[in-house]
């Protein structure tokens, strides 16, 4: 079996490669952010970045219009969505690749976004903007010039699950396994900086998203990951688990990571803590 999936991961070489074969049409998407600092990704995109990258901002980008009960990072409407696709010139065949510089955290959800939309041609940088910069990769700090289009997408839910159906299904593992993606203190409900209330949804098991990478700051290999997910949902189907964290974010990455390890049918709880907990009632 071949558990490398085709459109999970690419490598600093592999895109170098790709970024040389005549008439291909490649969309690099750069999601360096920094939730403590949200101008410093789109500073350090101004300063150098993959040569013809877009800059994708996870504020906003990556997400839509916040109103105090949707969570810190709640999806854009898919028509705001297709709108900044076709504004970055996406079209059928394109092949999309999203880095960062943070573990894949940020292209994580660029990539999921993108096959919810519908367009499965996405892949993330392994390694991320150092393993560029250490495959000698060139820097260019010139904007892009990409035409608009007017490519027709639409969304596939299947990938998502909302917080009614999460409410529904609370307790209940045949229909729903959450998986949190944050760090363990901060899913023990300690040390939160970020949501007003710390803590987890009940039923909630933990996976840090981090633990998805080996110390070079790559993915761990196919099969370690799916060995580490199945010791952790032993006989749960996969199209049961639902993954969150706290703004839906880094839950991303545990979708990549699982999709990359051959695991596919899992959905985001886009949500996630900081929806969750901004109403008092689901305390």
């Amino acid at each position: 079996m071949n558990l490398l999936h085709q459109h999970t991961l690419i490598s600093a070489a592999e895109l170098v490669a790709l970024l040389k074969q005549p008439n291909s049409d490649v969309l690099v998407l750069d999601c360096r952010f920094s939730l403590a600092a949200p101008q410093a990704g789109q500073q350090a995109y101004a300063q150098g970045h993959v040569p013809g990258a877009v800059y994708a901002n996870l504020d906003s980008d990556l997400s839509g219009p916040k109103t105090g009960l949707n969570g810190r990072h709640p999806l854009p409407h898919p028509d705001a969505w297709l709108a900044t696709l076709r504004g970055w010139g996406l079209q059928p065949g394109t092949e999309v690749i999203a880095y960062d510089d943070a573990g894949g955290m940020f292209a994580a959800r660029a990539w999921w976004m993108l096959r919810w939309m519908g367009h499965p041609l996405v892949r993330v940088l392994d390694g991320g903007w150092a393993a560029w910069l250490a495959h000698g990769g060139a820097v260019s700090a010139e904007a892009p010039s990409r035409s608009p289009s007017q490519i027709q997408l639409t969304p596939h839910d299947e990938h998502l699950t909302r917080i009614d159906f999460v409410q529904t299904h609370l307790g209940n593992r045949g229909a729903m396994q959450l998986v949190d993606a944050r760090a363990p203190d901060r899913f023990r409900g300690e040390n939160e900086t970020l949501d007003p209330v710390g803590g987890h949804i009940p039923g909630a098991i933990n996976r840090f998203f981090q633990l998805n990478l080996g110390a070079d700051g790559r993915f761990k290999p196919a099969q370690v990951l799916r060995d580490e997910f199945t010791a952790l949902l032993g006989s749960q189907p996969v199209d049961t688990v639902v993954h969150q964290c706290g703004s839906g974010v880094t839950a991303c990455h545990n979708l990549l990571a699982m999709t990359h390890a051959g695991l596919e049918g899992s959905r985001l709880y886009a949500g996630s803590w900081s929806e969750w907990c901004a109403d008092q009632g689901r305390l």
